[in-house]
């Protein structure tokens, strides 16, 4: 699959401060690449780089084959970004910031403002100025207008920071939309929840470094713990399950059975079970987490805080 962000060894500082000490990853044309930390990781540092919005201190970077540096006027007409501190003036309507950032980011004089407005479901908040839009409709306007000029890589910095649960789906909803409609999705969060139910692959980064980056299934195998099984058994006999391949402890609590493995472990206690003529109804797998990854890798929870 073709790279379109490509990063090596990239470091940034401020003064005395390292924000960025040694990051590199790749990101595959199509997916939604999560970049996952906890605030102050070096997350915004890194696709602020990546956009041409900070200048590195060293490293190699390569987006859509230019460098953010040297070829920012050419990449900005490539890439579309909503920023983390992102606002607009409390007045401003939402199709006049339509208007505005059509002429003024993309270059396109004759946006279709309606058309934008349609496809992102804002055409009843058109006359509606953005202090009083909620949060999630101003996220909503931030995708419509990072997405004007149809860009082939989108940044996304924190979208949902301070949404509701609601909110926060339906802006999950969006985001598919747009890696749907053909733009490569960076996705910057502090949010395990958010970054198992978007991303295709997750960097987790702790301390301006990338500590790992895989698909998020593939690092909760890894990381994040035991695969659980769970079923009652009754008074029946299961202590053949301790025999299975990659099962690694059976625990027994007044016919409530419990059952910890690696890999494929939950499908070989199934069919173990049926052999033995057991098919308990509330047979149920709980597969390791996000959750787990950034403790097993750090020793901290993800809402500790960077180093």
């Amino acid at each position: 699959m073709e790279t379109v962000i490509d990063v090596e060894r990239l470091h940034k500082r401020y003064g005395p401060v390292t924000a960025v000490a040694d990051v590199s990853l790749s990101v595959r044309r199509g997916e939604i690449f999560g970049i996952l930390g906890p605030n102050g990781a070096g997350k915004t540092t890194t696709v602020e780089c990546l956009q041409g919005l900070r200048p590195r201190d060293g490293g190699k970077l390569a987006v859509l084959g230019l460098d953010p540096d040297r070829d920012v006027g050419r990449l900005r007409r490539r890439i579309g970004a909503q920023l983390q501190s992102a606002a607009l003036p409390d007045r401003l309507r939402a199709g006049e910031a339509i208007t505005l950032f059509g002429r003024r980011f993309t270059g396109d004089q004759s946006v279709d403002v309606a058309h934008t407005l349609e496809t992102w479901g804002l055409t009843a908040l058109r006359r509606r100025a953005y202090g009083a839009l909620s949060g999630g409709q101003r996220q909503r306007l931030f995708l419509a207008l990072a997405m004007l000029g149809s860009p082939e890589i989108v940044f996304l910095d924190e979208l949902t920071t301070g949404l509701d649960p609601v909110a926060r789906r339906t802006t999950w909803d969006l985001v598919r939309r747009v890696r749907d409609r053909g733009a490569t999705v960076v996705l910057v969060t502090h949010l395990m929840e958010e970054a198992e139910a978007l991303c295709d692959r997750v960097a987790v980064v702790d301390g301006g470094r990338v500590v790992a980056l895989d698909t998020p299934a593939a690092l909760a195998a890894r990381h994040g713990g035991a695969v659980r099984t769970t079923f009652t058994a009754g008074p029946s006999d299961v202590t053949f399950l301790r025999l299975l391949p990659g099962v690694t402890a059976v625990t027994v609590d007044g016919g409530r059975v419990t059952v910890e493995g690696t890999g494929p472990a939950a499908v070989r206690v199934a069919a173990a079970l049926a052999e033995h003529g057991l098919f308990p109804d509330d047979f149920r797998t709980h597969h390791p987490r996000l959750e787990g990854v950034f403790l097993a890798l750090t020793g901290r929870r993800l809402d500790e805080g960077a180093q």
